[in-house]
């Protein structure tokens, strides 16, 4: 027997160890433990090698700084809302609309801590150059600070205005920070940023490579855009900063998202979430909990709103357990819109049981890919709901990046969730749950609009798609659980 039939031998060997130590070690759900059995089985050295860079588990380690929460009130400020809802003043304090889905509120404060507050305003942003225009005037008119979070930041056009309006602040010694992500952002220089900082500005990167090229945690990104400014005005939804975003890159065409321009509590609520990604990325320039960090002003409006986050650090899929409950509360319809629908089966199952209870369910996917894999799962996912009779629209208009979830035109959720596996188990992402008719309606009539320009995809058009599209669809569901 030859060395290298040995060496070749000792090496599968191995991998099937290791293959046999991914099925017992940790927790992992079973769909995933399959997924990255196949890989292990089919591709034995590249997939262990695979396994490496993205099958880490943060479910053990101490991520953020919880300990300052603590001191600020926030367990017993969430444990008294807790105590709160069981009170015969529920209604009159939640108001009617939240008061029929107290226990959602009950789950987000008794899971992630998500405090409830009354006092908002939202203002709903569907096109990039109003949402970019907004944006910078507000940042032009920040007095305090102006705290930055974004998944993608790039060096064209928009992301060097953005740059220009932050480093200008800075200069006027208001206290900028920038957060991005290594992965997404990863063509922003430092020499890019040379400007702000030299103006007194800071920037940090979430999660940024050990060694250059080799980054062992690829698989588990800040996919978060918050911008808070002043401590009073903060944004949250699915707008990246990147000319694509206003419509410029031909590949796409309009890009269409949602996103939320928010006055009231609920910015003290995103604002501790950036305080946390924060300390965590720039550990050698901490944020103090301080109280001008949060300043009190009147009400802004009184629409309920809870923050709610959730990450690969949580045995909680926060995000999507939220999903689930406002699903079973659906007594009419929802209306679901994500660039990517692979959803686990317990998500599935929540939707198949809307629909065959009688439940308008309307979910709108873009009509073109920006990844095809995850294009390809999505139909196969899809197809589970044409069959029992939901509406699937393709959207035409160029692509749609909204992550928005509204039941019964009465509560909804708008963030940087997708409705995929990645979104709740493997990314750190925030929603905003909103418990408020008249936003809900704002988002199923940006829906209908939506509608003008989609294509309803028959269950007839969707069975007749050729063989290969089954088959790329089929090995795509299949690997799902790790795309």
């Amino acid at each position: 027997m030859s060395v290298t039939s040995i060496l070749l031998g000792l090496l599968l060997l191995l991998n099937m160890v290791f293959a046999v130590f991914v099925v017992f070690q940790g927790r992992r759900d079973i769909g995933s433990t399959w997924a990255w059995l196949l890989v292990l089985y089919f591709i034995p050295i590249l997939g262990f090698i695979m396994y490496l860079f993205l099958a880490q588990d943060y479910r053990r380690v101490k991520l953020f700084k919880w300990g300052d929460l603590d001191k600020i009130g926030i367990r017993n400020l969430s444990q008294a809302q807790l105590d709160s809802l069981g009170s015969p003043d529920t209604t009159r304090s939640l108001g009617e609309s939240a008061a029929r889905h107290a226990d959602l509120i009950h789950l987000h404060l008794k899971g992630s801590r998500a405090l409830w507050s009354r006092d908002n305003e939202a203002e709903l942003l569907t096109d990039g150059r109003a949402k970019f225009d907004r944006l910078l005037a507000d940042i032009a008119a920040a007095k305090e600070s102006v705290h930055f979070q974004t998944y993608i930041f790039r060096c064209d056009e928009l992301g060097m205005s953005v740059l220009k309006a932050l480093t200008a602040k800075a200069k006027q010694g208001v206290k900028v920070r920038l957060l991005y992500d290594e992965l997404g952002s990863r063509r922003l220089s430092k020499r890019m940023l040379r400007p702000l900082i030299e103006a007194g500005g800071e920037a940090a990167a979430f999660f940024p490579s050990r060694f250059r090229f080799i980054n062992l945690r690829m698989n588990n990104r800040n996919h978060r855009k918050l911008v808070i400014v002043d401590g009073r005005l903060g944004y949250i939804g699915g707008f990246n900063v990147g000319d694509e975003y206003l419509g410029l890159d031909p590949k796409f065409g309009y890009w269409r998202d949602t996103h939320l321009r928010v006055r009231g509590s609920a910015v003290h609520s995103m604002q501790t979430r950036f305080i946390l990604d924060w300390n965590q990325a720039a550990r050698k320039h901490d944020i103090t909990y301080t109280p001008e960090l949060f300043p009190e002003d009147s009400p802004a409006g009184d629409v309920g709103m809870q923050i709610v986050a959730s990450g690969p650090n949580s045995r909680l899929e926060h995000i999507k357990q939220g999903y689930i409950k406002m699903i079973a509360s659906a007594k009419h319809s929802i209306y679901l819109q994500s660039p990517y629908f692979i959803p686990d089966a317990s998500l599935l199952d929540a939707l198949r049981i809307a629909v065959l209870s009688g439940v308008h369910v309307h979910v709108m996917i873009p009509d073109k890919p920006d990844h095809m894999f995850i294009y390809w799962a999505t139909l196969s996912n899809i197809g589970e709901l044409l069959e029992i009779g939901a509406n699937v629209y393709l959207y035409k208009n160029g692509f749609i990046h909204a992550k928005t979830l509204v039941v019964d035109q009465e509560i909804a959720s708008v963030g940087t969730a997708n409705t995929d596996v990645r979104s709740f188990k493997l990314n750190f992402e925030v929603n905003a749950f909103v418990y408020d008719a008249d936003v809900s309606v704002r988002l199923v009539e940006a829906f209908k609009q939506d509608i003008a320009v989609s294509e309803l995809l028959t269950i007839e058009k969707y069975r007749s798609r050729p063989l290969r599209i089954k088959f790329k669809e089929a090995i795509s569901r299949l690997l799902s659980p790790i795309l």
